[in-house]
């Protein structure tokens, strides 16, 4: 389980990129460096990392689903998952 401030920090980045997206597609645009430069550093969408919507663990992150493969797999077995069963032959 990731820290409280960990999840918190990448909560903020989302809402920089977000805020900070059509001004830095224009300046991208335009070729101004120096003013993309002086754009915080959060507001660059490849600072983001994937992390679990549950436990924010980063590792092993489940793009389609959004999950750490931990919480995926708990999750598939208890039948939480829409569509998921576990294979056995």
């Amino acid at each position: 389980m990731a820290k409280e401030s960990v999840k918190a920090r990448e909560r903020k980045r989302e809402r920089m990129v977000a805020k900070y997206a059509a001004k830095r597609a224009e300046l991208k645009a335009s070729g101004d460096l120096v003013g993309l430069d002086k754009l915080p550093k959060n507001s660059s969408k490849i600072r983001k990392h994937n992390r679990c919507a549950i436990s924010g663990r980063s590792r092993g992150y489940i793009r389609q689903f959004g999950l750490s493969r931990q919480m995926f797999r708990q999750l598939a077995l208890f039948g939480k998952i829409p569509g998921l069963t576990k294979s056995s032959w």
